[in-house]
Parts: C-alpha cells; sequence; structure tokens
C-alpha cells in the first residue's frame, strides 16, 4: 500500500482484484448516470481561497458528530454487499473505522449480520434501515440493533423505487451470481477474492437469512429482497421508527429543502444530503449543488451531513465549507476494501485525513470549525 497516493489508486486496484459484476456494483450509478457525474464534476468546480502567511503550526481534524468525538468529520457511509468486495468487508471496515476513530454504518443489505459485527468489535457502531413492507421483521432489525448496542440508526429514506442500474443487469449482479464462461473465467482469475469470500462467515444476506422460509435457497431470499422495498413510504412510518427507537436518529437521502423542513419536524438529530451516490434518481441535482440551502433552511435545528462525491480531503473541505458539519464515504472506502481489506480501508481514511489536513494549512485553517464559506474563491 505504500506506493498508493490518492482513491483513484485504490479504485484502479480494486477494479483488478474484484470481479467485475461487485466492482460495477460499487462503481457504476443508475441509467445514463448523469446525476454520478455531477456528484464529482459539481464538486471540483469549487475552489479554493489559498492563503499565505498564516500559522498552521495547530492544525487539528478532530470534532464531534451527533455529540461524540471523532478523529475528522468523517463517517464510514452504508454500502451493501460488503462482503463481496472483500470476504467478511463489514468486519474489516468496522475495525478500520474504529481504529481510526470515526464512525462506521453498517447496511442493512450488508453480508455480514449486526450480531456478526458486533461480536467482531469493541465499541458501537451504527445501523442503517430500509423500511420494508415487513414491518414485524423491521421491528424485529430495529430490535437486534438496540440489543447489539448500535449508537445511531440511519434510516434511508430514498429508495422506495429502486433506479435501474444498467451495469448490474448486464453483469448479471445477483446474490447468488448467474454463472456464465465469462464470468466464470472472471472469477477463477482472482483466487485471492474466491479464497477470502469462501473464508467469510456468510455469503448472503447476513441480517435477512432466517427471515425467510427456506433460507438455503439463495434465489427465493433474493426474491423476497426485491419484492420488500415499499412505495407506501411516508412521513408517519419515520414516526414510528421513532417510537421503537430510543436513540439518535439520521435521516438519510434528503435532496430538497421542502423534504428537509419536514425531516427537522421529526425529532431526528441529524439528515444526511444525499442522492443515493447517483444510484436512483438520474437527473437528480448533485448533493454539493442543493447542500448549502438545506443547511441554511435547517442547520440550526439538526446536524448537517453530506454524502456524495467525497474522494479527497479537498472534498470533505469543500463540503464542510458549504454547510456539512461531517461527511460519508462509501465507494471511497469499499474502493479500499476491496483493493486490501482492512488495511485497504485503512488507507482510503488515511489518505482523506492527510489531504484535509493539507488543504486546511494551505488555506489558513487549524481548527474544523474554522471551515466556512470564506475559504471558498469566488466564481469568476
Amino acid at each position: 500500500m505504500k506506493h498508493i497516493t490518492c482513491i483513484d489508486d485504490l479504485r484502479a486496484l480494486h477494479k483488478r482484484r474484484v470481479p467485475k459484476a461487485f466492482f460495477d456494483y460499487c462503481d457504476r450509478g443508475s441509467y445514463a448516470e448523469e446525476t454520478l457525474r455531477a456528484n464529482r464534476e459539481d464538486m471540483q468546480a469549487i475552489k479554493f481561497r489559498q492563503r499565505i502567511l498564516v500559522d498552521v503550526s495547530k492544525r487539528d481534524t478532530s470534532t464531534t458528530i451527533l455529540g461524540e468525538k471523532s478523529t475528522m468529520p468523517l463517517i464510514l457511509a452504508p454500502v451493501g454487499l460488503l462482503g463481496m468486495q472483500h470476504g467478511d468487508g463489514e468486519i474489516h471496515a468496522c475495525r478500520a473505522a474504529q481504529a481510526a476513530g470515526i464512525p462506521f454504518t453498517q447496511s442493512t443489505m450488508s453480508i455480514c449480520s449486526i450480531e456478526d459485527i458486533a461480536a467482531a468489535v469493541d465499541k458501537p457502531f451504527w445501523f442503517q434501515l430500509y423500511v420494508m413492507k415487513d414491518r414485524g421483521f423491521i421491528k424485529e432489525l430495529v430490535q437486534r440493533a438496540i440489543a447489539a448496542k448500535c449508537s445511531a440508526l440511519v434510516l434511508t429514506v430514498d429508495l422506495q423505487v429502486i433506479g435501474q442500474r444498467h451495469a448490474d443487469i448486464k453483469n448479471g449482479m445477483t446474490i447468488p451470481p448467474e454463472w456464465s464462461l465469462s464470468k466464470f473465467i472472471d472469477f477463477a482469475t482472482k483466487p485471492a477474492w474466491v479464497s477470502g469470500v469462501l473464508q467469510g462467515k456468510r455469503r448472503t444476506f447476513g441480517n435477512i437469512a432466517g427471515h425467510v422460509k427456506n433460507t438455503e435457497d439463495l434465489n427465493r431470499l433474493a426474491e423476497w429482497t426485491a419484492s420488500q422495498f415499499d412505495t407506501s413510504l411516508n412521513w408517519k412510518d419515520v414516526e414510528w421508527i421513532r417510537s421503537i427507537w430510543p436513540g439518535k436518529l439520521i435521516i438519510k437521502g434528503i435532496l430538497d429543502v421542502e423534504d428537509a423542513e419536514e425531516a427537522a419536524k421529526t425529532g431526528a438529530q441529524a439528515l444526511v444530503v444525499s442522492n443515493h451516490g447517483g444510484r436512483q434518481l438520474d437527473g437528480a441535482p448533485s448533493s454539493i449543488e442543493v447542500l448549502p440551502e438545506i443547511a441554511d433552511a435547517v442547520g440550526e435545528r439538526m446536524e448537517i451531513m453530506f454524502d456524495g462525491g467525497i474522494r479527497s480531503g479537498q472534498d470533505v473541505m469543500r463540503a464542510l465549507a458549504l454547510g456539512a458539519k461531517s461527511c460519508m464515504i462509501g465507494r471511497a472506502y469499499a474502493y479500499g476494501l476491496g483493493a486490501g481489506g482492512q488495511a485497504g480501508v485503512a488507507k482510503a481514511i488515511d489518505i482523506i485525513q492527510k489531504e484535509l489536513l493539507t488543504t486546511m494549512g494551505l488555506c489558513g485553517v487549524n481548527r474544523i470549525d474554522e471551515i466556512d464559506e470564506h475559504i471558498i474563491a469566488e466564481a469568476p
């Protein structure tokens, strides 16, 4: 890992080491991928004010996230199927995050179960929830998260209808995989990945296995999961979640000021400005484009988190300057996981922290709470 200098290096290594179907699942977006591209293009269009002759000898990336100390304003976002990027991927990612002193969020659609991770780490982690049609199962999931002492619940609200991801269809990306000669060859040329996944605790959705009858039939399990996303989901369901979850609640998937205003009425402690990484509504604005108006509208009532296109410490700085209190990364650490397991995730976190520290220095900033719109250069 010593020659890895940026997240793009981890992406390239991930692409070489992980079968195409699982790399594309992580890397690609929905439909024409307009929003996926906008997340990066709009981020990179934001320029900094370079400042000189400012004492930046006491730079510090530490902050608080939901009242808890964090070494930097960064969170590992929920990413489905991490255990298919690397065996026991959720455990390795959580360990890397906790070693770095930042939060990790487990996805409902993870390979390892809540209990698998809780037994393998020393500190509480966050759990991400999709509200499915089977409310009894959802209540049980919340109870399992409580039992595992999860310290926050991230309620994802932008997946009632699933945006089509062309790459997944072309690749036959299913759990279990649809086999073909090309896929067999692809897997056979990646023996380290195959060995790691086979040695992992599970190779299906760990939080769902056992709930559906005949869970040894993985196709049946996958079909049940696909049928469970609920198009009737509404704000009353958020009230219901509040009634059964006693801890900190984060609403993820806010991209509109009116929705942010509604989120602020729920009693949730935070919201995440997010377009699901460009994997849902193609043609939606980039997350960074809408961040300032959402932060202005509800930032004094809720903690604002940001998700969408973060690939560097510079990107974290941009989001903080425009109103975010902290940022989530998904693809950036998933690339690291596919590239090198726990060490790869640790490398991704380290890259972003060092880039943030350097950018702070060149912008004349010593502390996270000093970062605001004044570090951004005016558009020409």
